[in-house]
């Protein structure tokens, strides 16, 4: 499994006008090729771990697979580096018996980026899916104090961003703000993806009455992707886009913005905030 950091030699400029020699720790960042049965089907720049939970989540967000039972099994292929060792970036899912392939649709034109997970998309026609896990009808009830509180309870669980600054964040809570899973990744579309996935792998999908926490903006794609696991409230400590409000709104979803500090803008679902 490659590491999640690595330490690499830099040139500090001093604020006396100076400069000295230093350490510094980075994320890592490496392809993961996604198989579904021996075919290759996307590959993402990721912070190597969790991957077969990766693998689980986008095929989930992408209507690909439903259930656990979608998935008969998963494995690393021998994929080898110069030396001859596993680079453990080449995973191959095997969908149980029945269980129809990804369409066309879903292949990436050669990779996606780390910073955008639908850029490179076959058909932008085939981003708009429709999702077996509708959050319209979700229960959900949240106090104002508790969504508020939700940021601050993600940053304390971001352990690698504290040594590099440089990973996105996901997480998903329950309505008393209890955390269920988090996960950090350099793409934010990876580490929703992460989080989805190990919701999806312990049978907790669709994740109702549950609020997915973002360290960063709200993309049309972070809202498809909760809407596709059936999550109710995506909360963001940034923007969100103007298609992402649009698909929140059509599908249910309580989409919250700008969530910082005791202040928030709710763009679609304010009633399922307890003012």
């Amino acid at each position: 499994m490659g590491r999640l950091t690595v330490r690499r030699p830099v040139l500090r400029l001093t604020p006396d006008g100076g400069t000295r020699q230093r350490p510094d720790t980075l994320v890592s960042e490496e392809p993961l090729e996604i198989r579904v049965g021996g075919k290759p089907l996307s590959v993402t720049m990721r912070t190597p771990g969790h991957d077969v939970e990766l693998a689980h989540g986008f095929l989930l967000t992408e209507g690909v697979i439903a259930t656990e039972s979608d998935v008969a099994g998963a494995r690393y292929c021998n994929s080898v580096d110069e030396d001859g060792h596993n680079t453990y970036n080449v995973l191959d899912v095997d969908l149980a018996a029945g269980v129809a392939p990804p369409d066309a649709s879903v292949e990436r034109n050669f990779y996606t980026t780390s910073s955008c997970g639908v850029c490179g998309k076959a058909s932008l026609d085939a981003v708009k899916l429709k999702t077996r896990h509708s959050p319209a009808e979700d229960p959900l009830r949240i106090k104002r104090e508790t969504l508020i509180s939700l940021p601050d309870r993600l940053r304390e669980n971001q352990k690698v961003f504290g040594s590099t600054g440089g990973l996105h964040a996901a997480a998903l809570f329950d309505a008393d703000g209890e955390l269920l899973v988090a996960r950090e990744d350099v793409g934010r579309h990876n580490a929703v993806d992460k989080v989805l996935g190990r919701m999806l792998m312990d049978g907790r999908i669709p994740a109702s009455e549950t609020i997915l926490q973002v360290s960063g903006r709200a993309s049309f794609e972070l809202v498809q992707k909760a809407v596709m696991a059936g999550v109710p409230m995506l909360a963001a400590v940034s923007a969100p886009s103007s298609l992402a409000v649009e698909l929140a709104e059509e599908s249910g979803m309580t989409l919250v913005g700008f969530l910082r500090g005791e202040t928030g803008n709710v763009y679609t679902g304010s009633e399922r905030i307890e003012l």
